[in-house]
């Protein structure tokens, strides 16, 4: 069942055309920079996005504009763990597996889980309850069963669901936002 609804909304996102994203997502940027939670929080978690994923550059270039501090993941492949450094130029990310541009170790630190004041947490499908499906690692998963604090994830509609499959460890997002709304999940 996640396969195939990976599978159908990929096929959705790739229909879109690149005109019709940046109309989209310059709308979705326009409710996550009009939240509350973005409005007070100094440290921001988020992907540095590639493929379909939605575009996370200008998110991460309004948080900078902002003075806010930016991190992203650092992903172990082996122990299937996560956690998330300092961001703040190109030349601190690398090339790892899967051709992830990820941060270096020794040109950025890492921010604890109690730091992230807002974590945009990514996703392929999502439903109306906040609970998604991710692109199949569960680096998120285990990192949101330590994460105190709020997440939002950034979808456009044909990404959104009645309900997608959940496991018992599943952690909803608390703001789910697309191009049309924000919403928020209470889960």
């Amino acid at each position: 069942m996640k396969s195939q609804l990976r599978k159908k909304t990929m096929e959705a996102l790739s229909a879109v055309s690149s005109e019709e994203l940046l109309q989209k997502t310059a709308r979705m940027y326009r409710h996550l920079f009009s939240l509350p939670e973005w409005k007070s929080a100094s440290t921001i978690a988020v992907t540095n996005s590639r493929g379909l994923e939605i575009p996370t550059r200008p998110v991460i270039e309004q948080a900078w504009e902002e003075g806010k501090q930016v991190c992203i993941p650092k992903c172990d492949p082996e122990t299937k763990n996560m956690q998330f450094r300092t961001y703040q130029t190109a030349e601190q990310l690398e090339i790892v597996y899967a051709g992830l541009l990820e941060p270096m170790i020794k040109k950025t630190k890492e921010v604890k889980p109690s730091q992230i004041d807002l974590m945009i947490v990514p996703g392929v499908c999502f439903d109306t309850d906040g609970f998604r499906i991710g692109f199949g690692g569960g680096y998120y998963d285990r990192y949101l069963s330590d994460y105190k604090g709020k997440t939002a994830s950034l979808l456009l509609e044909c990404q959104l669901f009645a309900h997608v499959p959940r496991q018992p460890h599943d952690i909803p997002v608390h703001k789910l936002i697309t191009e049309d709304r924000i919403m928020s999940c209470f889960s």
